[in-house]
């Protein structure tokens, strides 16, 4: 089992995991820490980027340890990673020059705002396939090299990187012999020409973003290098990377057009798998690259919601009216209904397929018999409703989700998992496999290296743990789902006001 093992490096948002999967899917080791949030003005979002790498190597080290497994045991490494988050560093020391950008952060947004004056998105949605928004980073890296003193001179001598965090992660592992980023992490900077898998000069540009700064794109599975021996014990292979969204779309094994997968962490990211074919959206939706194994570019349509699993996090952190995240569940499952009450957790603004960067969170229908339960309650059903748009947003593109693939700590909920079945009127699937995103990358990884030697042998790792069908009437579910738009409304262009 050991000669199969694949160690899955998962750098998200809120933390850094790691998980060690057997050759059948099982986790023979995990650990995972937190990382630390810094907000320095309303909106604006940043990491520590020695922190991110540090906590990735403690919690490698440590699933390891409780796979009781030593690195020589190890096929390779498959690395996912939170996608637009921003790191800018310095090619001869290493060092980053300032905190990591988060993709959350509307920090750019003015930059955006800029580049849309200027009439540009229809370029860049062309070029690009996203709209013009800060969630991106490229925009990132233009208001770092705005923000950091002589940072813009410095990047036009060469003397600056850019990377998003597979790219750092990379970077830092190999002692800075090697900067690439995958293919799929690429295609959400808004610097990349989809169509072809290459840097796009004329946006590079347009944002005064140096060509050298930018790491070499390749594939989403191929051994990129080998580990420094000092950070797991001895040189492990790196043979996969993807985006977490990307990842979780390999892990579900979503291979086929038509096939969707939804993930409920911080935010909830619904993806659509459409081929070889680059399908576009007048309805809100991103076309992204799913992967490249070598063998083309795959695409996929996806939706965004910045803000779900976060609200919860919120209620726990922000409110203190929880203890733990599951508490949401009894709450819910206390109260008739949610009494009225909607919550709009805008807390960074809305993705899709709203895109307003100045919309804020928003709880509407308060009364004085309001409690805490139908605060918990609401929290809940909003992230079933923001998914909901988002596949309605599919719909209207032509891919029509018949049934939803899901995976994420939201997925533990079972009142949430019920409710989404319900408002969407289509089955829940819940993966056997519940952190999808580290199997993604790890079968990324494992598909290089001979681990599994085929998609379908993929396929049939990943089992259904549970299936939610719906049961609510149509007439309550299109109630809900008006009253839901229309405190959408009230939580849009707040920040403007």
């Amino acid at each position: 089992m050991s000669q199969h093992a694949i160690l899955a490096l998962d750098q998200g948002t809120t933390g850094s995991a790691a998980l060690v999967f057997g050759e059948d899917g099982s986790v023979l080791g995990e650990a995972d820490r937190e990382i630390r949030q810094v907000y320095p003005q309303p909106g604006w979002v940043e990491h520590d980027p020695e922190e991110i790498y540090r906590t990735t190597v403690e919690v490698g080290r440590e699933a390891l340890a409780r796979a009781g497994l030593a690195a020589a045991d190890i096929a390779g490494i498959g690395i996912t990673n939170q996608r637009e988050t921003a790191v800018v560093w310095e090619r001869a020391t290493g060092r980053p020059i300032a905190n990591a950008v988060v993709w959350q952060s509307r920090a750019s947004a003015p930059i955006c705002e800029r580049l849309k004056a200027d009439g540009l998105e229809p370029l860049v949605r062309e070029r690009t396939g996203l709209l013009i928004d800060a969630y991106f980073s490229g925009t990132k890296v233009r208001w770092l090299l705005d923000n950091v003193e002589g940072a813009q001179a410095r990047a036009t001598r060469g003397e600056l990187l850019f990377g998003t965090v597979e790219s750092w992660l990379l970077w830092r592992l190999t002692s800075g012999r090697v900067h690439v980023t995958d293919v799929a992490n690429a295609s959400r900077t808004m610097l990349l020409d989809i169509r072809h898998g290459v840097w796009d000069d004329e946006l590079l540009a347009i944002l005064d973003i140096p060509r050298a700064m930018l790491p070499t794109v390749v594939p989403s599975s191929s051994i990129y290098a080998e580990t420094d021996a000092a950070a797991f014990g001895a040189p492990i292979a790196v043979a996969g990377m993807a985006g977490d969204q990307q990842a979780a779309l390999f892990g579900q094994a979503c291979f086929a057009p038509g096939e969707a997968k939804n993930t409920y962490g911080t935010g909830c990211f619904l993806l659509t798998h459409t081929g070889p074919r680059l399908q576009r959206s007048d309805a809100g939706l991103l076309s992204t690259i799913a992967w490249d194994m070598g063998q083309g570019i795959e695409y996929a349509l996806e939706g965004s919601a910045f803000v779900t699993g976060a609200a919860v996090q919120w209620l726990r952190d922000g409110l203190g009216i929880i203890r733990q995240a599951p508490e949401t569940e009894d709450l819910a499952r206390s109260i008739p209904d949610n009494g009225g009450v909607y919550f709009v957790p805008a807390f960074v603004g809305l993705g899709a397929p709203h895109w307003d960067m100045y919309a804020r969170g928003a709880i509407v229908g308060l009364t004085g018999g309001s409690t805490r339960a139908h605060v918990a309650r609401a929290t809940l059903e909003s992230i079933a409703f923001q998914s909901l748009d988002l596949a309605h947003a599919m719909r209207e593109a032509g891919q029509d989700v018949e049934v939803l693939k899901v995976d994420g700590g939201g997925t533990a909920n079972s009142f949430l998992m019920q409710f989404q079945a319900d408002v969407l009127d289509r089955p829940v699937d819940v993966a056997a496999i519940q952190e999808t995103t580290a199997f993604g990358a790890a079968a990324l990884a494992g598909l290089s290296l001979g681990v599994w030697p085929s998609r379908d042998a993929i396929r049939s790792v990943r089992g259904t743990a549970r299936l939610f069908e719906p049961r609510m009437p149509r007439s309550q579910r299109e109630r809900l789902h008006e009253s839901w738009l229309r405190a959408v409304e009230r939580a849009k262009g707040w920040a403007t006001a």
